[in-house]
């Protein structure tokens, strides 16, 4: 990878190529007449009718999480300190990341290569919920001012699913949601320590060759077939519901991936997904709304949805392109480092122990 001295980078003027169009956010919905038992969720309730309109890359209002119930109802969740929000609100470049069910430990970005341009202009922020800050406390690990290190440290309350593995998407989906006025962000599982500077990052995946979105490859598998077989075998979510998802978009079009096809839209049909770069352009965001909604709607294994989300998307605009940058995995793994997650730590060390 050669990456360019960070000192010397320019943010390019938004290409005119990037579709244009006006995309807005249902807030609120009301209950509706005669249904005793409606609970407001975090979601909303978005009817199939719906979710295939919100495909049309047009001016209009979807469903895109953060949706509240009318007056009275209480918060569908993910509630953030007024202090954080207006943190956040002053973020124009966002590195994010987030631990949820103490799922993983903290790992700091490599310091040095962080440019003194980055730490001023870039904002590093972690969500947590309450029991991972407990952890973190117990570990020694206390903010400063609200800082760990260079990470800003958001405490999330009241979250919105009991699964957290769902409610880790909220932030790797939508951080155009949660960072309303940021033009680009840069997303890092928690199981991932950067190892690059985030301006050069943005420079080589996305200002270069004019991409508004970059995700890599899976390193192993290439057809959604091949993951939902991986995710069955591995017992990675309930074999119903995936069943039911996957029926459900053989129906609406998903075919098998062929790599010697010269007509497919993209190099591979599954993600690697742990890194993933974005310019927060209305494309952009709206692909990440739809692939936020099928998570949401079907299972939280976000590998199963994005080429089906990407292809129709596609296929229903045929008159707007998305310039989306699916680079090699092996690019990914030259910017971040792997680590293991909590609990695979514990059975390293009790395999070890029984050795």
């Amino acid at each position: 990878m050669k990456l360019m001295n960070s000192t010397h980078l320019v943010e390019p003027v938004e290409s005119r190529k990037f579709a244009r169009f006006s995309l807005q956010y249902k807030q609120m919905e009301e209950k509706p007449e005669g249904e005793d038992q409606w609970v407001p969720r975090f979601a909303g309730h978005q009817s199939l009718q719906e979710r295939e309109e919100s495909f049309l890359a047009r001016d209009q209002k979807i469903n895109c999480g953060f949706v509240k119930g009318p007056q009275g109802y209480p918060s569908t969740g993910f509630d953030l300190a007024e202090d954080d929000v207006n943190y956040i609100s002053r973020c124009h470049i966002a590195v994010i990341s987030c631990i949820f069910g103490n799922s993983d430990r903290l790992r700091t970005p490599a310091g040095k290569m962080v440019t003194r341009s980055s730490r001023k202009n870039v904002c590093f922020v972690m969500f947590v919920d309450e029991a991972t800050m407990q952890t973190l406390y117990s570990e020694g690990q206390t903010p400063d001012g609200g800082f760990i290190g260079l990470w800003k440290i958001v405490v999330v309350k009241n979250l919105p699913y009991t699964d957290m593995r769902r409610v880790g998407k909220i932030p790797k989906l939508l951080p155009h949601r949660l960072f309303p006025f940021a033009r680009y962000s840069i997303w890092l599982d928690s199981k991932l320590r950067l190892q690059r500077d985030p301006l050069q990052l943005l420079d080589y995946f996305l200002w270069r060759k004019g991409h508004e979105y970059a995700i890599s490859n899976h390193y192993d598998r290439h057809c959604v077939w091949e993951e939902v077989a991986q995710n069955k075998k591995l017992n990675k979510y309930n074999h119903s519901v995936i069943d039911e998802q996957f029926d459900f978009y053989q129906a609406d079009g998903l075919k098998r991936f062929d790599a010697s096809d010269p007509s497919k839209l993209l190099p591979s049909n599954v993600p690697e997904g742990s890194f993933i770069v974005r310019a927060h352009t209305p494309m952009s965001n709206l692909f990440s709304c739809l692939w936020f909604n099928e998570v949401e709607r079907f299972t939280p294994r976000d590998q199963l949805s994005f080429a089906y989300t990407y292809q129709k998307l596609r296929r229903t605009n045929p008159d707007k392109p998305f310039y989306l940058n699916m680079f090699k995995d092996c690019e990914r793994r030259a910017v971040a480092k792997l680590f293991r997650h909590r609990s695979d730590e514990k059975r390293n060390v009790q395999q070890r122990a029984t050795l």
